[in-house]
């Protein structure tokens, strides 16, 4: 028998009644949202999310700007630039758990709020950085430009932010491509170091997969699963290509283009679909001239 209110609780004994009272209220305070002068165990993973975009940001400009500016013959350093897109991998690690431990464990009155300034530091301003650095060191490249379309994308995160703050969708759907997925998409598109008005137009265009109202599934259940096994895939080849092993500049590329491949998947699922509708009333109308 399952009870949720102890008030209603018929033919137990006094003791049994009030271990169940005492659980019930336990529960339900562990359930309760926080005052916003305390913060949940949830609240620390987002603050993680917020800790490992600063520190990519820190991570490119001491290991790839700096050295670019004082000796601009300088190639990109790997362990850096791998650096920091392993913090943003592990971000959005903290990002996609830090809901579930919030539906598990009591939430915060701030919990909202931080996640959404937590992801605008990981998937706005960190992924906006990149792109305004590789316009700096990247030859043949316009950092004006560069700075243009990553002033793009962070605004793209923000309206991203806003309307799923101020918008409901139905469960299970976002509207538009997430911001994880959007960072790291932009991020993939820089390591590629594609030449430089393709790898503009195609930053623009996850710009505005963001903020299109192309539907994308929540990460819930297998596809949470499968989002950190490729976020666990992605460090690895991350990790083979900034230490030089064997290959490992051919899974980078492996991993980035699969990262591009993934984030144009529900578009490219919208098109289809769009086209097939079309097919099936055009079939229609025929098969309605026929017989009529």
């Amino acid at each position: 028998m399952t009870v949720t209110d102890p008030e209603t609780i018929v033919g137990l004994d006094d003791e049994e009644t009030a271990l169940r009272r005492r659980r019930w209220a336990r529960d339900r305070e562990l359930r309760a949202p926080r005052s916003p002068q305390h913060l949940s165990t949830a609240d620390f993973l987002t603050l993680g999310n917020a800790v490992c975009g600063f520190l990519a940001i820190y991570s490119i400009t001491t290991g790839v700007l700096v050295p670019h500016i004082t000796n601009p013959d300088a190639a990109p350093d790997k362990h850096s630039a791998a650096t920091a897109v392993t913090l943003l991998l592990i971000g959005s690690m903290c990002d996609l758990f830090d809901g579930l431990v919030a539906r598990k464990l009591r939430s915060s009155a701030l919990g909202a709020e931080l996640d959404n300034l937590a992801d605008l530091i990981s998937f706005g301003i960190a992924p906006a950085y990149f792109v305004a650095v590789w316009g700096m060191v990247s030859p043949g490249s316009n950092s004006r430009l560069s700075a243009l379309i990553a002033l793009t994308v962070l605004l793209a995160v923000v309206l991203r932010l806003a309307r799923f703050s101020a918008v409901k969708m139905r469960p299970g759907v976002f509207q538009g491509m997430p911001c994880p997925m959007g960072a790291m998409t932009v991020i993939a598109i820089v390591l590629l170091d594609p030449p430089f008005l393709p790898g503009l137009l195609a930053i623009f265009g996850a710009a505005y997969l963001m903020v299109s109202r192309i539907e994308y599934p929540k990460p819930q259940g297998l596809l949470a699963t499968a989002t950190l096994c490729w976020i666990v895939v992605s460090i690895g080849c991350l990790a083979a290509w900034a230490t030089g092993l064997p290959g490992g500049d051919n899974l980078m590329h492996i991993g980035a283009f699969a990262q591009i491949a993934l984030a144009a998947m529900a578009p490219l699922l919208v098109i289809r679909r769009k086209v097939g509708q079309k097919v099936g009333d055009v079939r229609a109308r025929r098969a309605e001239s026929r017989i009529g």
